[in-house]
């Protein structure tokens, strides 16, 4: 608690400040500041001993002067008082807040993003039998134009506009032909040696550089 003498001192640089800042009342100072009247009263007494450095930081905002400059007259006044905190603790406490901010924001993001792909994961796994089998039955519908299924394939389409907003590509086309890779395609059948050309019977998907499901396929006899 700061002397009647000092609080007055106090006040007055308080007010030179908010005629700077073209406010003209301690009411004006609370609204700009987003803080109580009793915070801006604790600050007149001179108590930033007890302010939390968000109040202090939005009341030096809310006067448009540094933090440092607001704390100095208070700390110079105090300065056999160990108690209470040197303008550059303040500020490295206000540092370390914004670390630990910025740190729990980075946090977030990552479990944000891990649970995302979960529920990618988990969703791509329970649709499994539907996303290998259907493009194989669209390519058979589309060969004849007058079976009932073709009726099915526009409702596809908001399969695959999901797929590519998850980032989920198609290894190939049904019905293409592709040089062998074992790595993204799985034999059916026969014999293949790698770059020999094989037919996509069912395809396969990929997540980025994650492979979901090698594509199914059979040579093609020359």
């Amino acid at each position: 608690m700061s002397h009647p003498d000092q609080a007055a001192v106090f006040t007055s640089q308080l007010q030179n400040w908010m005629q700077q800042a073209g406010m003209t009342s301690f009411r004006a100072l609370s609204r700009a500041a987003g803080v109580s009247r009793w915070q801006v009263e604790q600050l007149r007494q001179g108590n930033i001993a007890q302010m939390r450095v968000e109040i202090l930081l939005k009341l030096s905002q809310a006067l448009q002067i540094s933090l440092t400059e607001l704390l100095t007259p208070f700390t110079a006044n105090h300065q056999a008082d160990q108690a209470l905190p040197s303008a550059a603790n303040l500020e490295q406490q206000l540092t370390d807040l914004r670390q630990e901010y910025d740190r729990l924001q980075t946090q977030l993001a990552q479990q944000r993003q891990e649970l995302l792909q979960e529920f990618q994961q988990s969703s791509v796994q329970m649709l499994e039998s539907l996303l290998l089998q259907l493009p194989t039955a669209a390519y058979a519908a589309q060969q004849n134009p007058q079976a009932p299924a073709v009726k099915l394939l526009p409702l596809l389409r908001p399969i695959d506009q999901l797929l590519t907003h998850w980032g989920i590509d198609a290894i190939a086309t049904v019905g293409t032909e592709a040089p062998y890779d074992p790595q993204q395609h799985q034999l059916m059948e026969g014999f293949a040696e790698p770059n020999d050309p094989v037919k996509i019977r069912y395809t396969g998907y990929r997540q980025g550089d994650r492979l979901l499901y090698r594509a199914k396929v059979s040579p093609v006899n020359r």
